[in-house]
Formats: structure tokens, sequence, C-alpha cells
């Protein structure tokens, strides 16, 4: 089968597309035919080498396909599916663990089908489950135009939230404006200060920050004695150690780095998420853009168009008709 395959981490140039062997399911995993692999940042870190992988290995979290047999006998040749958390997605065909398996309702395409999962589910533990947002809380989202920002943008508008995001571009500012941002800011060195005068005078509650190392400092400075900093990505490169004390010196406040695996690591948690989010998508009521659709070859490209900030919204590789 094809598939883009890292022998060496390094940059883009390390996406190669392959022949390679198939895989083989275990009891407990499905094997797929991938129609759209999604394409997220956390591909970029197993890529780099900031997450481990034992190379040579085939990069890609999440997608959606056929199946093409289950050893239990349990799910229909053919049934459309979608996934996260199946590494190797960047293929032909992949293994999926059939506990992060959902059946894609009729209606959802292929594109979004593919990408709804890894950034529906991530905003949805950010939103209900980190800091659970209610009506009048207030919340500040850097990398406010990306796949995950756009989602949280979404979630935390319908539950009365005001939302303060944080975008580079004007056409970036228009669709967090879309999404139900309340206002939106550029990147500065007196973010925080902006964002507390906009609050009243008060910090967040807390703050979502995707892009790390150039926003963690405003992160810490924006929110509220005794608020949560959630740092979830990073676009711009890691954070340096934190002393604790620095926290202190903040109000007392929370730093937390979460992950979608201990995000959906308690009994039925993860299929409660993918179900909500999957509900909000056939309602309508969760809009994906899909603003990147690359062929597998491609896979090079569409990373160094997600890493050069190129992109809005989820971004996608199609791998079969």
């Amino acid at each position: 089968m094809k598939a883009i395959q890292i022998t060496e981490t390094g940059g883009p140039e390390v996406l190669v597309l392959r022949d390679i062997e198939a895989p083989v399911p275990n009891d407990d995993e499905v094997l797929v035919d991938v129609l759209v692999a999604g394409v997220n940042y956390i591909d970029t870190y197993y890529r780099e080498g900031a997450y481990h992988a034992s190379v040579p290995f085939v990069p890609g979290l999440e997608g959606t396909g056929r199946v093409v047999h289950d050893p239990r006998g349990e799910i229909a040749e053919g049934t459309v599916v979608a996934w996260c958390d199946a590494f190797g997605s960047y293929a032909e065909q992949v293994c999926v663990p059939r506990e992060r398996l959902v059946a894609v309702p009729e209606g959802v395409e292929p594109a979004v089908a593919a990408s709804m999962l890894l950034q529906g589910i991530t905003a949805h533990y950010l939103t209900y489950g980190v800091y659970n947002l209610q009506e009048g809380d207030s919340c500040l989202i850097t990398a406010g135009a990306g796949g995950v920002g756009l989602l949280a943008t979404q979630m935390a508008a319908s539950k009365g939230v005001r939302v303060y995001s944080v975008v580079s571009t004007d056409e970036k500012a228009e669709l967090a404006l879309e999404a139900g941002a309340t206002e939106v800011f550029r990147y500065s060195d007196n973010l925080a200060e902006v964002v507390r005068r906009r609050n009243g005078g008060v910090g967040v509650d807390v703050v979502y920050d995707g892009v790390g190392k150039d926003t963690f400092a405003e992160s810490l400075e924006a929110v509220r004695p005794r608020g949560v900093v959630c740092l979830f990505g990073a676009a711009s490169g890691a954070v340096e150690p934190v002393d604790p004390q620095l926290l202190n010196t903040h109000g007392s406040i929370y730093l937390t780095r979460p992950s979608i695996g201990a995000w959906t690591s308690g009994e039925g948690e993860f299929r409660m998420r993918a179900q909500a989010v999957t509900q909000a998508v056939v309602d309508g009521t969760l809009k994906f853009r899909i603003s990147g659709e690359y062929a597998l070859a491609d896979a090079e490209q569409a990373h160094r168009d997600l890493q050069g900030r190129r992109t809005t919204g989820s971004i996608v590789l199609h791998v079969q008709d």
C-alpha cells in the first residue's frame, strides 16, 4: 500500500510517499481503507521528534474510511467510520482501535468526518472539562482561527461566554467573529493589558493557549487570580520551564497542559465526547471549516502550510476515492 513514511525525524521534507506492507489488525483493532486523513499540529510534533515514535513510522492520528476487516466480525465490511488516536493514518490502510471508532452519519462530508474527532474532542474537553465554562464566564483563545480555536469559540459562545480571540490577519479575525467571538485581537506585547481593559478591568477566567512560546507570558498576565491557564498546544515552540512561584505571583493561578488521551481516559468518556461532537455536526450547531485539501503525496506541503500559519480551520489529505 502507499503511505507517508518517516525514516528520520526533521522538517516537512521527511514526509515521503512510499510503498510499504499493509498492516494486519489484532482482535482489538479494525482494518480500514482510508479515504481522507486529518492533518493536525500533533502530527508535526511526531515528525520533528518532539513526541517520540520509533522510526520508521507512518504519521497521522485521524481520518475517515470504510471498514475492510473486523477480526471479531462485529462491524460490517464497508461501514463508513471516523476515528482518532490511530497512529499511521497517512496511508491507504490503517488499523484502528475499535474503541476509537465512530460511525459516520449520512450526509457528513468526508473531509469533515476526517477532521471532526481530534479537534472536536479537544475543543470539547477544553470547554467542558479543563474549565467547564458557564454563562457569564470569559475566556481568551490564542490561535483563534485555527481548527481547535474556531471550534472552541463556537462551543464557548453557545454557552453565553465572552470569547476574546487572538489572530494574525484580518481574514482570520472575520472567521473568529463569525464563529462567535466577542472581540478579536492581534498578537502584541500588551495583549494582556488590552484584554483586561475590555473585560472590565479584570483578567479572564481561563486562557486557552494553543500557541505556546510566543504567547505564554501574556497568557499568565491575562488570567484573573485563581484562574486557569490551559496550554494545549505549542504552534510557536515549546514553553521554557516554569518556576512554580510564578503562578503565585500572578494570583495563585492554575496551569495545566492537557492531552486528549487523559481527557478521554475515563470509562465511556471518549464515546461521550465523540457523540457530542458528531451530533453537533449533524445538527449544524458545530461547523467545521476545511481550508486546505491535499493529495496524500502532498503531505509535505500540507505541513509547510500548517506551520507557516497559512491555513485556517482544518486541513486534510485525500488518500483514496
